[in-house]
């Protein structure tokens, strides 16, 4: 079994290596950059390799596996994620799809990419601030507390004067601010 993933993330492209599937042109490299592609539906601008939960994309003779890890575990998106990264597989030629959950390690904000930090800056979602350090194994609390766990930077202005005005947004892992420098209210995605 080649893996695409590594115990401290999500594999890259490069990563990913062939391991047969569709035939050895294509294999696993194939299906790793067309499964990439699939977009988060609750933040279109990134997609599934961006955010950092496409854990793993294997081939072998039964067909392609295909591995996630969701932001928190009761992330109502993982279902749309996980037709739309099959249905993508099959449009591009492979025959046989699953998609897998892997709930260990727990996915972290730190996983989202450069690239991914970048987009959601460029969408106006402040891209969370460094992970807090876990200290315990397991599933990770979800905190439902109104006082803020970090600050935000403006994505407009960059300035760090901002406040949280919701604990929670559209979706669980999203928080609404203000900017006080510009007055731009904004979303922030939620560091895990």
């Amino acid at each position: 079994m080649v893996t695409g993933a590594t115990a401290n993330g999500p594999a890259t492209a490069g990563e990913a290596g062939t391991s047969g599937g569709l035939g050895a042109a294509n294999g696993q490299g194939a299906a790793y950059a067309v499964a990439a592609q699939t977009p988060d539906p609750e933040l279109p601008m990134l997609t599934i390799a961006d955010l950092g939960i496409l854990r793993d994309v294997e081939t072998t003779a039964e067909g392609v596996v295909v591995t996630v890890t969701p932001t928190y575990s009761g992330c109502p998106a993982m279902r749309e994620i996980g037709a739309d990264v099959r249905n993508r597989l099959l449009r591009a030629g492979f025959e046989r799809v699953t998609v897998t959950m892997q709930l260990a390690p727990p996915w972290s904000s730190d996983w989202i990419t450069a690239d991914g930090r970048r987009k959601l800056a460029e969408a106006g979602i402040a891209p969370p601030s460094p992970a807090p350090v876990r200290r315990v194994e397991g599933p990770v609390p979800v905190k439902l507390s109104t006082v803020p766990s970090d600050i935000a930077r403006c994505p407009r202005c960059g300035s760090l004067s901002t406040r949280e005005t919701a604990r929670f947004s559209g979706t669980a892992c999203k928080s609404l601010h203000r900017c006080e420098a510009c007055g731009e209210p904004f979303e922030a995605v939620k560091a895990l």
